[in-house]
């Protein structure tokens, strides 16, 4: 059977039609479904070691699973976040401690005593991987959602894991709670939907290239796909309060079989797709670094809830409502995008 479809007043078959546009030298970014089996394509991914990146409550994800697995992460770059446990399994202290506002020091020890003991009882690989990983930390000077104390803590915390030449810290841009970017989203200075900046300043690149070393100068525009991956099937029951839908960013390099690593940035809270759509999968300038570097981007995307677990701004578990090992391997969100993750280099569904 021969189908055929009609483009700009001229019907042609669908074999001449894909000719057509795998020929044009129109930079074309295309969105689409995945389908029921979540993943049809396997890509060729290297797996050897992954970065991480995270905004708020997914700059606190983003470090609970670099310390999950802390051998298989390489670098993350964190935008207003407080230390790993800040919260301490507690959304009281959440609230009085690691966000905007700080009733009392917060104690480093403490935190870095639950990494310890976790790290003895098998639920954290040894502290000591994280001396060559590779981290970048920005703190916006007009940030009012988390305070610059809070993000300090997360500074000092690493400064006793990670070599001095191997940590960086920005904290002179103007900028509110929000991922910073070149020319996308609100105005700067404002921390409003989507939390994304038109700041003329590339957060992305700036973590990117120090987290991993030379790149290859970005995309002015976005040549590859985002495709929607089904979080439950892929990550299995640990994927509960996960959306049913997460992002999956593929350069076109990556669809033609080229190797490619992968790059993992979590959303913050009122940034899931429920929020703001697909704003954070492809306005953070993360995809045009993508685009020319080989590298496959994951957005896994959380689901808000009224009931419990109670969520209903749709942040990461990063206080404990997903049980008390939220901040370790046991933890589920964890667990989910470990899966996903390596399901995008198999067919393989993972469940516990």
């Amino acid at each position: 059977m021969t189908f055929s479809t009609t483009l700009l007043g001229k019907t042609y078959t669908c074999a001449a039609l894909t000719l057509l546009l795998s020929a044009t030298q129109t930079q074309l970014f295309a969105k689409e479904v995945a389908n029921k089996d979540s993943l049809q394509v396997q890509y060729n991914v290297d797996l050897t070691y992954i970065s991480l990146s995270g905004l708020s409550s997914g700059g606190y994800m983003a470090t609970q699973f670099e310390l999950a697995y802390s051998d298989w992460v390489s670098g993350v770059g964190i935008i207003a976040a407080g230390p790993y446990y800040c919260a301490q399994n507690s959304i009281q202290t959440a609230l009085s401690q690691c966000v905007n506002q700080l009733k009392s020091p917060i104690s480093l020890d403490v935190l870095s005593d639950k990494a310890i003991q976790w790290q003895e009882a098998g639920k954290l690989p040894s502290l000591s991987n994280l001396q060559q990983h590779k981290v970048w930390l920005l703190s916006g000077a007009l940030d009012t959602k988390v305070l610059p104390q809070i993000n300090q803590a997360l500074y000092t915390q690493y400064q006793q894991w990670v070599k001095p030449e191997n940590l960086t810290y920005v904290t002179d841009k103007p900028f509110a709670h929000l991922f910073p970017t070149l020319n996308s989203g609100t105005e700067c200075d404002v921390s409003e939907a989507p939390f994304i900046g038109n700041c003329a300043y590339d957060a992305a690149g700036a973590m990117l290239t120090f987290i991993q070393g030379d790149l290859t100068p970005r995309n002015k525009t976005q040549s590859g796909r985002l495709i929607e991956i089904d979080q439950h099937k892929l990550g299995g029951k640990p994927a509960e309060t996960l959306a049913k839908n997460g992002y999956l960013y593929v350069p076109q390099s990556c669809q033609q079989g080229e190797s490619c690593t992968v790059h993992v940035s979590f959303h913050g809270c009122n940034q899931n797709a429920s929020a703001v759509g697909d704003k954070y999968a492809t306005q953070t300038g993360l995809n045009n670094w993508a685009d020319t570097n080989n590298m496959l981007v994951l957005y896994p995307q959380t689901k808000s809830s009224m009931m419990m677990p109670l969520n209903p701004q749709g942040c990461w578990d990063w206080w404990g409502y997903t049980g008390e090992d939220y901040a370790n391997q046991n933890g589920p969100q964890i667990k989910a995008v470990k899966h996903i993750i390596q399901a995008l280099a198999k067919r393989e569904i993972h469940h516990d």
